[in-house]
């Protein structure tokens, strides 16, 4: 069992950083990829980043590239998301998530969720 908590968000203006954590109980976290996604009010949720189980692979969605990055330390058990250039359209929920590496990249299926932190990007 992996429990996730995301902080980190806040509102921001348009422009602007912020960085969001997601710290994970349980000794099994280095053995997870860790996803990011959001979801906007009336939209559904989407990926966002996920980073694997030992850092060395990242893969983010169009929309963030090059402006978020995801990173992870294993030794605190927790996740990153650095979030650059921010605008209003990244206003969300924001939930980390943790899911196995079967082989497959990126990873689509994850087991566990964070209950989520807002973001709001005022412009």
């Amino acid at each position: 069992q992996v429990q996730l908590v995301e902080s980190g968000g806040g509102l921001v203006q348009a422009g602007g950083s912020l960085r969001l954590s997601c710290a994970a109980s349980g000794r099994t976290f280095s053995s997870y990829a860790m996803g990011w996604f959001r979801q906007a009010p009336g939209k559904e949720r989407e990926f966002v980043a996920v980073i694997s189980r030992r850092a060395g692979l990242t893969y983010y969605a169009d929309s963030v590239k090059d402006r978020f990055t995801a990173s992870r330390d294993n030794a605190k058990n927790t996740v990153y998301l650095q979030m650059m250039s921010l605008k209003p359209d990244d206003t969300a929920v924001y939930y980390c998530a943790g899911g196995m590496e079967v082989g497959e990249w990126p990873v689509k299926e994850y087991s566990y969720w964070g209950q989520g932190t807002q973001v709001t990007v005022s412009s």
